[in-house]
C-alpha cells in the first residue's frame, strides 16, 4: 500500500471508525453477551467471562459465553454472590479450546472473591488505576487479586499479564468495552474513574497485520512493546480516545481483509 501522509491516515481511520463503530456490529461480535443486560454488576461479570474466552471463531466464542450465561441462569450476579460449591459443579464439562472445566471454575470463584471481598470488578481495577497510573501495571497487579483464592497453576495462562511481555488483547478489549463511552453505545462507558485516554488497544493477528500495513506499527511481535507502540501511534490521532481506533483496524481486517 502507498504510504499515507498523516492527514490523509487520519481521514481513513476516522472513516472506518465511523464504519464499524455501530450497533449493527454488536450482533456479530462477543460484546453482544454483556449486551443482554442491563445491570452494571451483570454486564461486567457477563463482559469478563466473555472476554476471557474471546479467542478462535467468533461464532464458537458466543455460542460458548451463551452457555456459561444460560449455566449461571441467565443472572451471572446473583450467581456469583450466592453460589455454593456444589452450584459450580455444572461447569466440569464446559470447555472452550484450552480453557476447560476447572479452569472456568477457579474463574467463577475468583469473581465471587472480588464481589464478595473486593466490592467488585470496578472498584478492584480503579483502586488499582488510581495507585498504578498505568494499565499495564493495573492488569499485571489484578492477576495477584484474582489468584489470591486457592488455584492449580494452568489457569493462571488465562489470565494475561503484560509484566511477562503479553499483548493483553483479551483484557484490553474488556476494559474499553467497560471504560470507553460514546453515542453509538457499542461500548458500555460504565466505569467512570480510569480515563479513556489511559487504555491501549487491543491487539490480534488482524489488527496488528492491518497496523502494519498502515504503518502504525513496525514490531513484528504481537507482545506488549507491540501495543505500545501502536497506541502511542494512535494517540497521535485522538489523544483522548486513542482505541476507538481498534474498530477501524479490527473491521478492516476482519471484514474487509485487508492487506
Amino acid at each position: 500500500m502507498e504510504k499515507l501522509t498523516h492527514s490523509e491516515l487520519f481521514d481513513f481511520l476516522e472513516l472506518k471508525y465511523l464504519k464499524y463503530n455501530q450497533c449493527s456490529f454488536i450482533e456479530s461480535d462477543p460484546i453482544s453477551i454483556p449486551h443482554q443486560f442491563s445491570k452494571k454488576e451483570d454486564i461486567e461479570i457477563a463482559g469478563f467471562l466473555t472476554s476471557i474466552i474471546a479467542w478462535g471463531q467468533r461464532t464458537t466464542i458466543i455460542n460458548n459465553a451463551n452457555r456459561l450465561m444460560n449455566l449461571m441462569e441467565g443472572s451471572p450476579f446473583e450467581f456469583i454472590i450466592y453460589a455454593h460449591d456444589k452450584d459450580f459443579l455444572k461447569f466440569e464439562n464446559f470447555v472452550h479450546r484450552t480453557f476447560n472445566g476447572i479452569d472456568c471454575i477457579c474463574f467463577l470463584k475468583s469473581l465471587q472473591n472480588i464481589y464478595r471481598n473486593h466490592q467488585g470488578l470496578e472498584t478492584v481495577f480503579s483502586n488499582l488505576y488510581t495507585e498504578k497510573q498505568s494499565i499495564k501495571d493495573v492488569i499485571s497487579e489484578f492477576n495477584k487479586v484474582f489468584f489470591e483464592i486457592a488455584h492449580i497453576s494452568r489457569s493462571e495462562k488465562h489470565l494475561a499479564n503484560p509484566i511477562n511481555g503479553s499483548a493483553a488483547k483479551r483484557l484490553n478489549m474488556f476494559l474499553r468495552w467497560m471504560i470507553r463511552k460514546d453515542k453509538t453505545g457499542v461500548d458500555f462507558g460504565i466505569w467512570k474513574q480510569i480515563p479513556t485516554s489511559a487504555l491501549f488497544c487491543p491487539l490480534d493477528v488482524h489488527s496488528g497485520n492491518v497496523a502494519r500495513t498502515l504503518g502504525l506499527l513496525n514490531r513484528k511481535q504481537n507482545d506488549w512493546n507491540a501495543v505500545e507502540e501502536l497506541t502511542s501511534n494512535l494517540r497521535k490521532f485522538d489523544s483522548n480516545d486513542p482505541v476507538k481506533y481498534d474498530f477501524a483496524l479490527f473491521g478492516l481486517g476482519v471484514f474487509e481483509k485487508f492487506k
